[in-house]
This record gives structure tokens, C-alpha cells and sequence, in this order.
């Protein structure tokens, strides 16, 4: 009855933890990624102002012309990059799927970061392509040498997140350049997720569209900066010919981003949100000093993210359940990741909630650590008897359970 493309598709397990949420009483809920205020007042005022005169119906497929002048005033001033054509889309998330169904073949590589976040490996494979990833591992920077190894004749375009979710990471001026090197010499296109490009911590953010514009599809949005992740907002930019396969995609799938929330977005855009990025500032540093006496944990410089290493001899699953009977919800980092070494914190959340999860999630980490020095100890010492008493059908009985364990 399904389709192949869906067979194996399984629901994101962020979503999963974000379902789980509405069962548990006052949780510290560090899982989901969507900034803890609320839409501007006078964000929400203009979207009820263009409900009531009725601006309820579709749009232009593109987004209406005013939003779109200002998305490339913003891209000019910001980056002096003026963008061949943009296009007003159903959030990031959308514009992702239209950029690899206008680019991607089947049988494509796509060079993805590793770790990554969970929607691009997906969407890769929805749309026939070979996910290959570069290592951002253990410093979450991007590696050249690394990058150019995983180059075939079918690698079809690099895909680019920061600031980044998971890690935090802010690529620097320098990787940007690299990356754009390594696409001009390859000739591979480049889509850049830039979502959160306006929560950047320490240093002036750069955007790939200063580096190699004409090898580049942009994508931006609204829904983290302006706390709307549930109005669908979201932009890209790039050669004309991708973006007007885009714009037809467009027209026979999502038809067009929500129109009330177009109007509100134009006003959103001369609103000052410098206030807000300070506040996240000050919880990244929170949160970093929480952890750093704990765990192994890079202090990120962007997103809203922090992404430190498990407990020695931990495995995510276990450490998120076990996190989960003291009412506090983390990611485990498979989720975003072939390797199970670290978990994801977002610190989209009120600063005494912050406060009290680093102190359960550091007194936990500490208790699992020792428990499991103590379980190899015992291990060790039992170690001759297993060997002489019942090797091969240990190991034949622990097979489905390691193979059921790393599905």
C-alpha cells in the first residue's frame, strides 16, 4: 500500500519528546528548539489588523511583492548581497524541501555536517539522494581536507548550517571562504541554512552570500528571531533558474506561506530584537557554566544550542531516561548523529528552569558515571568465569540485543 520513499520513515524522536511533554507535570523542557517569548505585541497587532481587513486569501505564489523588497533590503545591507530572485516560503523547513526537489537526482550525494540536524539527512533520502557527511567532530569546526575526501563524481551540492543546530557552532569568515573554494573547484552548489543568524554570541556573523553567491540558495527566516515557529515563516534566495523551479514547486505543494503572516513579518522587520539576543547571551553563559565542571562541553557561539559529551561509558538513550524520571527532557545526540557521544540542550527557556535542569542533569551525569566505573569493575572480575563457563552462548544471546539496541 505505501509508497517505498515511506516505508522506512519514522517519526522524528524530537517530536516524540515534544508530544511527551503534554503528560508531565511542570517539566524542565530543554528538547525543543522554538525561543521561550512570545511574538512581539506589535507583531501580533498587524497580524490582526490584516485578518480583520481581510487579507485571509492566497498570496502570490512568491510572497507578496512589499516583504519580498524588504527580505532583499536586508540581504543588501546586511551582506551587500543582492539575490537574483526570492521567495517567501512555508518556513526553513519548506524551503529545504523545495531546494532538494528542484536540485537533487536520485542517486545525488549531498555532503551533510556530521552532526547534523535530523530534517536534512531525511529529506536527502525523500528525494533519492545519498546522504555523505563531512566530520565536524570533536571541535564542531569544518575540516577541508575532511570535506574534499568525501568528493565524487556524484556529489551534487554542500550543505551548510550556521549557527548550528545541534552544536552551537558559528563557521567563521575563514571556514566560509574555504567552503566556498572547495564548491567553486568542485562545482558543486551550496545550500546554506541560516535560521538563526541573528542569535550569534561573541563575533560579527558572516553568510555564505558575502562568499559565492552565484553557486548558492540561502535560506532564512522569521520563526526563531520573532518567536512565531508555528506561523511558517521563511525565505529563499538564489540563481533564477533554481528559484523559479522553485516558485512552480511551490505553486502545486504549499501554494503559498500564510498571507496574514506576511503582513506581520514586514512589520516585524523594523522591529530592534538586539533585547532579546542579549537575554540568550546570558543563558548561553548560564548554561556553559553550569556544565563545564561536569561534563566535556564547547561553549557555543550562536543558535540556541549546547551539545556536550555523554558521561563516560553512558549511552544517550539511557542517559535522556534516566533524565526524564527527574522531570527534565534533553536529546539524545543519535538523533542528530551516527555517533551516540553527546546530547543536545536547547536553552530556549526560563533561567530558573535552566538553573535547576544543570544542576539535576550534572548530579545525574555524575551518579551514571560512577555506576557504570562500578559495573566494569564487576564485569572485569567475572570476566575468567564467563570465558570458561559460557562464552559462545553469551555472545550468541547479546546479538539481537546489540542489534535491536543500535536500530
Amino acid at each position: 500500500m505505501l509508497s517505498d520513499r515511506v516505508q522506512g520513515l519514522q517519526a522524528s524522536g524530537i517530536r516524540k519528546i515534544f508530544e511527551m511533554v503534554a503528560s508531565m507535570e511542570d517539566p524542565i523542557d530543554l528538547s525543543i528548539g522554538q525561543a521561550d517569548y512570545d511574538v512581539p505585541e506589535p507583531v501580533k497587532e498587524a497580524a490582526i489588523k490584516a485578518i480583520r481587513e481581510g487579507f485571509n486569501r492566497y498570496t502570490v505564489t512568491q510572497g507578496i511583492p512589499e516583504l519580498n523588497e524588504r527580505i532583499r533590503e536586508k540581504l543588501k545591507d546586511q551582506y551587500g548581497y543582492e539575490p537574483d530572485k526570492t521567495l517567501v516560503t512555508c518556513g526553513v523547513s519548506g524551503g529545504l524541501l523545495l531546494s532538494f526537489l528542484s536540485l537533487i537526482n536520485p542517486g545525488d550525494e549531498v555532503l551533510l555536517p556530521e552532526p547534523y540536524f535530523v530534517m536534512y539527512k531525511i529529506l536527502t533520502e525523500l528525494v533519492g539522494g545519498v546522504p555523505v557527511y563531512y566530520d565536524l567532530y570533536p571541535d564542531f569546526r569544518v575540516n577541508r581536507k575532511d570535506l574534499e575526501s568525501k568528493i565524487t563524481d556524484k556529489t551534487k551540492l554542500i550543505l551548510v548550517n550556521s549557527p548550528s543546530n545541534p552544536t552551537g557552532s558559528v563557521l567563521s569568515g575563514d571556514e566560509f571562504k574555504m567552503i566556498g573554494d572547495v564548491a567553486r573547484a568542485h562545482d558543486l552548489l551550496v545550500v546554506s541554512d541560516e535560521i538563526y543568524e541573528q542569535f550569534v554570541y561573541d563575533e560579527p556573523f558572516h553568510s555564505l552570500c558575502e562568499i559565492c553567491p552565484e553557486r548558492l540558495i540561502h535560506l532564512g527566516g522569521f520563526s526563531k528571531t520573532f518567536g512565531m515557529p508555528g506561523w511558517r515563516m521563511g525565505y529563499a534566495t538564489g540563481p533564477a533558474e533554481i528559484l523559479d523551479k522553485m516558485t512552480i514547486l511551490q505553486q502545486f505543494s504549499f501554494v503559498c506561506a500564510p498571507s496574514f503572516a506576511q503582513k506581520a513579518v514586514l512589520y516585524a522587520l523594523d522591529l530592534d530584537m538586539s533585547e532579546s539576543i542579549d537575554r540568550y547571551r546570558r543563558k548561553r553563559d548560564l548554561v556553559y557554566a553550569g556544565l563545564k565542571d561536569t561534563f566535556d562541553v564547547i561553549r557555543p557561539g550562536g543558535s540556541f544550542y549546547i551539545f556536550p559529551s555523554l558521561p563516560r561509558g553512558v549511552k544517550g538513550a539511557g542517559f535522556a531516561s534516566e533524565a526524564i524520571k527527574k522531570n527534565v527532557l534533553v536529546v539524545p545526540g543519535t538523533a542528530f548523529s551516527k555517533r551516540d557521544t553527546h546530547f543536545r540542550i536547547s536553552f530556549a527557556a526560563p533561567d530558573e528552569k535552566l538553573e535547576q535542569g544543570m544542576e539535576i542533569l550534572s548530579d545525574l551525569a555524575r551518579t551514571m558515571e560512577v555506576s557504570e566505573q562500578r559495573q566494569g569493575s564487576v564485569k572485569k572480575k567475572a570476566a575468567p568465569l564467563a570465558t570458561e563457563s559460557a562464552a559462545p552462548n553469551a555472545a550468541e544471546s547479546a546479538a539481537p540485543i546489540a542489534a535491536e539496541s543500535s536500530e
